[in-house]
């Protein structure tokens, strides 16, 4: 028989409160355990004694006869320094996943193609308005010339308005 040390729910809605049981590895998470090992109350604060109580002479039993503790309560007797934790590696748990990167990939990709049409557009504009430059030029360099006829002409207007006055 394969003995766990593990927790089981207890409290009411939304005010969970654990058991730390020693339980038979195929009965109910909250099922039948054979001995209840300590206490775990989640929403005391972290700094509070009261938040994990462990008997602890009845852990180093259950572990000298074999239990394997889960991963919460193996956490817990490391705290208590009745059980070693080996820190844990996973280099690629922040890695994304194959979809995500085949994305990220076409992204980029339609990125490089926009990045390069408009490289190109502007490499035709830097190359169109260079030789349409001059023309454009000539008309502006007329306009004014065109301009100073018509103030002439109003000059003009206006003295003739002044000696029909007269």
């Amino acid at each position: 028989m394969a003995i766990k040390l593990r927790l089981a729910l207890g409290g009411s809605k939304k005010r969970p409160y654990y058991s730390i049981v020693a339980a038979d590895a195929r009965a109910p998470r909250d099922g039948r355990y054979i001995e209840k090992i300590g206490s775990y109350n989640p929403l005391l604060p972290k700094d509070n004694d009261n938040r994990v109580q462990l008997n602890t002479e009845r852990v180093q039993h259950w572990l000298s006869v074999g239990a394997q503790p889960t991963d919460r309560v193996l956490r817990f007797l490391d705290e208590a320094g009745l059980a070693k934790r080996p820190a844990r590696n996973n280099p690629n748990k922040a890695e994304p996943g194959a979809k995500a990167k085949e994305r990220a990939e076409e992204r980029a990709e339609k990125e490089r193609m926009k990045a390069e049409a408009e490289a190109e557009a502007a490499a035709a504009e830097a190359e169109a308005p260079a030789e349409e430059a001059p023309a454009e030029e000539a008309p502006a360099e007329e306009a004014p010339a065109e301009e100073a006829p018509a103030e002439e002409a109003s000059a003009e207007e206006a003295a003739a308005e002044e000696e029909k006055a007269e």
